[in-house]
């Protein structure tokens, strides 16, 4: 996957609009009844980045934040203002030999729940606990990966958590820019979608509990 390593910018991801989405086909039947099936397991996240855009500078920044991607062509990492966080996420549980753990965050309501898993760590942000114990060394983290590494593998039935901010992974939704020139430096562009990147897990989750 072609991906840039750089962070969208935080001023104008702040006015985004957008968040999860489902892809359902919905039957209906004669009768008033219907059938629904989801065709994806987990949501995919979708924005439009051009409701931040608050002044020129901004949109200056934007174009050339839009040229270097050349559009769809390079993914590039993007701060999700309404979900950016977990706080004691179960990962795994120890077996003595595992040492590598995939961040996952868990979304849990009622009877249902959807395990997302997280591949763009922010640095600085992470901070793994076994058995509920801070662990200030003897581990590390790959922020292009979102997997976690112990030095020493975690003792059978020890349970990993972790505290940490995440960006997501995602694209331009085009490869052109509809500018709307208004009047000297002042410029619109009124759609400029973000389309987040699906990307499998290295490690799979490994007994990992509701917490």
């Amino acid at each position: 996957m072609t991906f840039h390593e750089i962070r969208f910018p935080d001023d104008i991801a702040y006015g985004a609009t957008g968040g999860p989405e489902y892809l359902t086909t919905v039957v209906s039947m004669a009768s008033g009844h219907e059938q629904r099936n989801a065709n994806w397991s987990a949501a995919r996240g979708k924005w439009n980045v051009a409701s931040g855009l608050k002044h020129q500078a901004q949109l200056n920044t934007l174009i050339a934040f839009f040229r270097a991607r050349k559009g769809k062509a390079y993914g590039f990492r993007f701060k999700d203002w309404t979900d950016y966080r977990a706080t004691g996420q179960a990962i795994g549980t120890g077996d003595g030999t595992t040492k590598a753990f995939q961040l996952v965050k868990s979304y849990v309501s009622g009877a249902g729940s959807e395990t997302r898993t997280i591949t763009k760590p922010v640095l600085g942000t992470v901070v793994p606990y076994l058995g509920g114990v801070k662990q200030t060394s003897g581990w590390a983290i790959n922020t292009a990966t979102g997997v976690l590494s112990f030095t020493v593998a975690p003792a059978q039935g020890i349970v990993i958590t972790a505290d940490f901010e995440f960006d997501v992974p995602v694209r331009f939704d085009t490869d052109s820019m509809a500018v709307t020139i208004e009047q000297i430096d002042l410029h619109q562009w009124s759609d400029i979608p973000v389309i987040e990147i699906r990307v499998y897990a290295l490690y799979p989750t490994r007994n990992l509990g509701r917490t």
